[in-house]
Order: structure tokens, then C-alpha cells, then sequence
């Protein structure tokens, strides 16, 4: 089991795609245990598998801040079969990392969000087809709008992929935002943002502004538009149902942790 949660804990690091090919081709621990259960305690909830305490990689109880996260997180442990697949276990790293890693380098994480924001995916606009540019002034247009609003400023767009800094405020206004996290929020905060390649939607989902299937499909109009007209990959479509499913756990620590 140690082993297994050493390399849970590694996960939340990599790119989604290259955790999933990584993890498809990993030989599986198995599973070793009959009930996946939670249990309250004087510092949250643990997870129990038959009355044994899950730990972390750094060797501390795995603890989640209310029983509808932890629930949640015992069901990812229930739900394996002969073997215990880490792929489909998206809360379960995501709760190990908050709490040895992100709770280390809190700022370092802060600083990488920030750093999307300031290259935002939806900061930078197709010149053409005109189908795509309008999608993207529709979909992207209302959320570049209320972030800046909520920030205290107006977010530079650009047309192609040459760099335009964002104002300095800005930025210093969305770290301020998100600075007072728990490190699980901001590990799920994280993972929506590198998920979506947008800071923006991501603290758009955080603040309850939009809903996840408006974000997740705002965060792929150029995937649907190539789709459209070329056809969907069936790998693609493997990935990219995977990464809803990381996404969907994140939000799911967004909305209820």
C-alpha cells in the first residue's frame, strides 16, 4: 500500500495526458481490502479500509474537511475492482498532494496559477476562421469580462500566440484571491486550471460564476471546432473523457470542500 500511495502522491505533478499513459501501462497493485469507509475524527474525516487508517506518502492520516468529500473519496477506493487503479481515483491524489505537497510549497502553487492567468488560453484569439473567432467571442468574451470586473481591471486579448503581459495589478489582485485557500481547495484550483489551460475559468468555477460543463466546454472550442470538421480520434476521446473526470473531481472540491 505504501508504495501504491508514493506514486499517487508523484501524480498530480504531471500533465493529465502523460499521468494517463503512465498509469495505463503500470503493473496494478491489488486490491487487499473488503470495506472502504470513512470515519469522523477530532481533525476531519478519515479513510478506512477495514479499519485500517489510509495515510498519505509523507506518512500522516489522510484527513478531508466533511463527510461529503471524504464519502467521496472512500467511494474511489470501494469501487476498484481485483485491482486498484490510481487512474480512477482523481480525489485520492488530489488529497494526498494537498496535504504533503501543496501545504508545503502553498506559494509555489499560488505563483504557478497566477502564472496562467497571465498567459490565459482565453486571452488568445483565432485571426480566422470567422466561425471560431465569433465562438470564442461568445464563449470566452462574458468570462474575460467578469474576471476582470471581480479583479479590479480589463484583461489583454491578443490575436495569434505572441506574448502580451497582463497588468501587473491584475495578477496581484488574482493572488490575493486565491492566497487564502486551503491547500486541497488550491490543489483542486490547480487542477482545473492546468485541466483547462485558464485561470480564468477556473477561479470562473471557483466563484460559483459558471457551472463545469459550461467551463469545460468554454476551455475546449478550438478541440470542438477541429472536431467539427475533421472528425473525433478515438485516443483523443479516451483522454479526453479521462481529463473530465480529474476536472469533475476538482470541482467537486471547489463547490463542497
Amino acid at each position: 500500500m505504501r508504495d501504491f500511495l508514493d506514486k499517487l502522491h508523484e501524480d498530480l505533478a504531471k500533465d493529465p495526458e502523460q499521468r494517463a499513459r503512465e498509469l495505463s501501462k503500470r503493473e496494478l497493485p491489488k486490491r487487499f481490502y473488503e470495506v472502504a469507509s470513512c470515519a469522523q475524527t477530532e481533525d476531519g474525516y478519515s479513510i478506512q479500509l477495514d479499519g485500517r487508517t489510509v495515510k498519505t506518502p509523507g506518512k500522516a492520516t489522510l484527513l478531508l474537511p466533511n463527510r461529503v468529500i471524504a464519502e467521496a473519496v472512500a467511494a474511489e477506493w470501494a469501487v476498484q475492482q481485483k485491482e486498484i487503479n490510481p487512474a480512477t481515483m482523481p480525489l485520492t491524489r488530489m488529497a494526498n498532494s494537498a496535504q504533503d505537497a501543496v501545504s508545503e510549497r502553498f506559494e509555489d502553487v499560488v505563483d504557478d496559477i497566477v502564472g496562467f492567468a497571465g498567459n490565459d488560453a482565453l486571452c488568445y484569439r483565432a485571426d480566422d476562421p470567422q466561425s471560431l473567432v465569433d465562438t470564442q467571442r461568445h464563449l470566452w468574451d462574458p468570462v474575460v469580462d467578469w474576471a476582470g470586473g471581480l479583479l479590479g481591471g480589463r484583461f489583454v486579448l491578443i490575436e495569434g500566440i505572441i506574448h502580451a503581459a497582463q497588468p501587473d495589478h491584475l495578477l496581484s489582485s488574482f493572488k490575493t484571491r486565491i492566497s487564502d485557500e486551503t491547500p486541497l481547495r488550491l490543489a483542486a484550483l490547480h487542477t482545473a486550471t492546468s485541466l483547462t489551460g485558464s485561470a480564468l475559468l477556473a477561479l470562473a468555477v471557483k466563484e460559483n460564476h459558471l457551472g463545469a460543463d459550461d467551463a469545460w466546454t468554454a476551455a475546449h472550442v478550438e478541440e470542438d471546432f477541429n472536431i467539427d470538421r475533421w472528425g473525433e480520434d478515438a485516443e483523443a476521446a479516451q483522454i479526453r473523457a479521462y481529463k473530465r473526470t480529474e476536472f469533475d473531481a476538482a470541482v467537486l472540491i471547489l463547490r463542497k470542500a
